[in-house]
């Protein structure tokens, strides 16, 4: 199995004859960062959204009409796809704790929760210049972000193909009453939303406990709401905990082996 980082929290899959993308976004309230490339992401066998959030979820459309026969997310996933006037054609519904085949791949589904941001990260944002030198920009994004929201379904998926497992975190949240799978190849880790994300990763690396670990969602998306992370910190903080796991930060448009 390999896997390619296509920016924020999109990710596409690959096992044998068998591609699948994670919460795909064209990435274009940033113009600065490089494009999705549709061409390759339209060979995908389906989609999945872990939970239907603007950034996650809003570009779907695109993705569709391009060719990405099938969308799993969410029964509210699709209540809020037909309030904003997406294409609900291709999109299944599914549930915490459900297996899906998709292929060569076999997603296994875990209910989990959003990452909660901390005090300094939203004060960071109330007093930034950027968002203040940008006012309307801020105004219309907090709208369109309101739109897409989450009621508790959100999840984490296991992504196996009976040789290799990758563990995808759509935020970085856990559900107490959920006993994860431990030993995954690779954890997918969003390294945003917290002010100090390497101290507030540290449960879930000893949690999930992977060989690997590669973070996502660490870049400036939404321009003035967000920055890129700094991470300086990260890999020390998984060689403390785990010092037989590697760890690495992808970078864009790039196969890795799992």
């Amino acid at each position: 199995m390999r896997i390619k980082w296509y920016g924020t929290a999109s990710l596409l899959l690959e096992s044998g004859s068998t591609r699948l993308l994670i919460d795909p976004y064209l990435r274009s309230r940033n113009k600065k960062l490089p494009p999705v490339p549709l061409e390759e992401a339209k060979t995908a066998a389906a989609a999945f959204i872990t939970h239907p959030h603007l950034d996650h979820f809003a570009d779907i459309d695109a993705f569709t009409e391009k060719g990405v026969p099938v969308v799993y997310t969410s029964e509210n996933g699709i209540a809020h796809a037909k309030q904003n006037g997406l294409n609900t054609d291709p999109m299944l519904p599914y549930e915490p704790n459900e297996e899906v085949k998709i292929g060569d791949l076999t997603v296994h589904t875990y209910h989990s929760r959003h990452c909660v941001f901390d005090a300094p990260t939203v004060l960071r944002v109330v007093f930034s210049p950027r968002a203040w030198g940008h006012f309307a920009s801020t105004i219309r994004l907090l709208k369109q972000a309101r739109a897409f929201r989450i009621d508790g379904d959100i999840c984490a998926l296991s992504v196996s193909d009976g040789e290799k497992t990758v563990m995808v975190l759509g935020s970085a949240g856990m559900d107490p009453n959920v006993e994860y799978p431990c030993g995954a190849d690779l954890l997918v880790f969003p390294y945003q939303g917290r002010s100090r994300m390497s101290k507030y990763m540290v449960p879930f690396l000893e949690v999930f406990r992977p060989k690997a670990v590669m973070i996502d969602h660490f870049d400036d998306a939404f321009p003035p709401l967000t920055h890129t992370i700094n991470m300086k910190n990260f890999l020390p903080t998984v060689q403390r905990v785990l010092p037989e796991a590697t760890a690495f930060v992808p970078a864009e448009g790039e196969w890795y082996e799992v």
